[in-house]
């Protein structure tokens, strides 16, 4: 669910804290949150262990920085990441940066930038502490969007050889349509069905009846990672719809030709 507006976005990814194989999902994410005006990647790059990364930053128009290793067992890179991070704030050119990295070293310049009145995204793997990810206004685990990758169809099975097209038709026309099945609701911990009731309760009316919109903007609030890809669901309502406890209302949207508003409230 988007939560910004277009904002410009600084891109800072360590490259030493950050999977190489999922490069192109991670800026399409980003893509949805704003415009990354400014990309950079910083590394060692005389170090063999980051040659791979060299197309993946050429089809994706991203900056490398290079930063020796001053010492063994310091990571300078850190430092030089932090220390841009803070003249691109000053230079007034972005509204909002992302972070990519797993490193709880990163904690203190999240929570510096928001003070500054930046939005601030973090991406990284499911390793990463929890300082770090509550420090961001919003963060998304690489993992669910290396998950997202569009899998090829199955190939239907041959019919048996000798059957009349006629037959065939029959066949087709009266086998059952298969439509696929939602995931079962066990897939989402009661925790987070409590922290979604709590927060439909936060901004429901007198009915109980809260927008969908609000109740997601809430949440990530609440909880910066949470995203409905967690569970296995592509978007927040698709989620709400497997949960018995919550009840889903459409309702016309005046102001949009055909658009719809969706209400949701807690059953118990």
């Amino acid at each position: 669910m988007r939560q910004y507006d277009d904002i410009r976005l600084a891109v800072l990814i360590d490259a030493d804290n950050a999977p190489r194989r999922t490069l192109k999902e991670v800026m399409e994410e980003i893509a949805v949150y704003g415009t990354p005006t400014i990309k950079r990647i910083y590394g060692d790059w005389t170090n063999p262990r980051l040659e791979g990364w060299k197309k993946a930053l050429l089809e994706n128009a991203i900056t490398p920085i290079q930063q020796y290793g001053y010492t063994v067992g310091k990571n300078a890179t850190d430092s030089a990441m932090i220390i841009d991070a803070m003249d691109i704030l000053y230079s007034g050119k972005v509204e909002g940066f992302c972070l990519i990295s797993s490193d709880s070293d990163f904690t203190r310049l999240a929570t510096r930038l928001r003070e500054a009145g930046m939005k601030v995204i973090g991406m990284g793997e499911k390793k990463t502490p929890n300082p770090f990810i509550v420090a961001c206004d919003k963060f998304i685990y690489i993992e669910i969007l290396s998950g997202q990758k569009k899998k090829p169809s199955p190939k239907p099975a041959p019919a048996p050889a000798g059957e009349p097209d006629e037959k065939k038709k029959a066949t087709a026309a009266a086998a059952p349509v298969k439509h696929p099945k939602p995931e079962p609701a066990t897939v989402v911990p009661e925790e987070i069905i409590d922290l979604i009731a709590m927060t439909i309760d936060d901004v429901a009316d007198d009915d109980g009846w809260a927008y969908l919109g609000e109740v997601g903007s809430l949440l990530s609030k609440k909880q910066p990672d949470f995203d409905s890809r967690n569970y296995g669901f592509k978007k927040l309502t698709l989620l709400i719809g497997v949960i018995d406890c919550f009840e889903v209302d459409f309702r016309q949207n005046v102001q949009a030709n055909n658009g719809k508003l969706i209400y949701i409230r807690n059953r118990r």
